[in-house]
């Protein structure tokens, strides 16, 4: 069973949209602590749209904040990329201490049974956040640990 996970950042509204119909995506886990992008560019993935576009084209939206780092685990990364002096857009990997933070605080506890029962209901399921790569994204983190739990999935990164 193939789980997939897609960011935003360099691609259009089509090619965002399209890589889920594409791909049957049926139920979309939105893993973002905040719903929003600054800019016009990605307006289209603010909660409100995106949630509209995603009925539209019969995809379920879940908002899983539980699974996003919280405010403290991000400062980790970002004090990380500024002493790299790297962009978010720009950074190719998470550094060792948010993973390991965010495994601790966040992943270690949490119980994947909706995840699980979706997958289990055959729904195609995607998670989301905004990074281009995602080795430079929690949602990276979310699925090895699905694959942990579960070693027939496949991950497929949009």
């Amino acid at each position: 069973m193939k789980i997939y996970t897609i960011g935003v950042y360099g691609k259009s509204e089509e090619e965002f949209f399209s890589s889920l119909i594409n791909n049957g995506i049926t139920c979309f886990f939105d893993i973002r602590q905040r719903r929003g992008v600054r800019g016009a560019k990605y307006k289209f993935v603010n909660s409100n749209y995106l949630q509209k576009k995603l009925i539209d084209i019969n995809i379920d939206y879940k908002h899983l904040k539980h699974l996003a780092p919280t405010s403290a685990i991000r400062e980790v990364q970002k004090n990380q990329d500024i002493s790299s002096n790297i962009k978010k857009r720009d950074r190719g990997l998470l550094s060792n201490d948010f993973c390991c933070l965010y495994q601790k605080e966040i992943l270690d506890d949490y119980n994947f049974s909706e995840e699980f029962t979706a997958i289990e209901q055959g729904e195609s399921i995607a998670f989301f956040c905004v990074e281009q790569e995602h080795h430079a994204c929690h949602r990276s983190l979310v699925t090895k640990n699905l694959i942990g739990i579960d070693s027939s999935l496949e991950v497929v990164h949009l």
